[in-house]
């Protein structure tokens, strides 16, 4: 016998661990998802301009940053099964704050703004669901502001390590340095004492 998991396509196992939408409505959901591309360097939005979509990154890597005082700063580099926008311009309908851009090649399921916000029209609980994923988005960053706090650089660089160890051999180490909160030389200072 093969269990309700095994029979999920991937997009409706990621929209469940995500949003916990119940099995009845996953294909009428799934359904408004188109599968959409990036090439590298391309944007998925640029700071100003408004959010046309919620993705879930199926291949590639983003960075999500911005410009300050002639500096870039990365906020987020982002990773095949995490969903991708400016969660602010998405929720409140206000211009982007972030530079999203394709560091590598990508491949997306997208629902337009326009189909995310109809949910609620096929799922009478979807407000609820929406404000649970919305809460663990901000769990998620109360947590990266905690670390930025209270841990040193190099116990940052273990937890990221830990974590997204993969993207040291992917990502350009000046923008790992931005997102850690230090830089590229402490970057690189951390991680000679680590392998030595």
């Amino acid at each position: 016998m093969v269990s309700e998991i095994e029979t999920m396509t991937e997009l409706q196992q990621h929209i469940t661990n995500y949003f916990g939408i119940p099995q009845h409505a996953l294909d009428q959901i799934q359904a408004r998802f188109q599968e959409t591309k990036l090439i590298k360097g391309e944007y998925f939005t640029k700071e100003g301009l408004a959010v046309k979509q919620l993705s879930f990154i199926k291949t590639g890597l983003l960075r999500v940053f911005k410009n300050e005082d002639n500096k870039e700063v990365t906020q987020w580099i982002s990773t095949p099964g995490e969903f991708i926008t400016d969660l602010s311009s998405l929720v409140f309908d206000t211009p982007s704050r972030w530079q999203i851009q394709a560091l590598t090649d990508c491949e997306f399921y997208s629902i337009t703004i326009s189909d995310y916000r109809s949910i609620n029209q096929i799922l009478p609980e979807w407000v609820q669901l929406e404000k649970l994923f919305i809460a663990k988005c901000f769990l998620s960053l109360e947590d990266r502001t905690y670390n930025l706090i209270s841990m040193s650089a190099e116990e940052r660089y273990l937890n990221f390590i830990e974590n997204k160890g993969t993207l040291l051999n992917e990502v350009p180490h000046h923008y790992l340095a931005s997102m850690l909160g230090m830089t590229p030389e402490t970057l690189s200072r951390i991680r000679k004492k680590i392998t030595s």
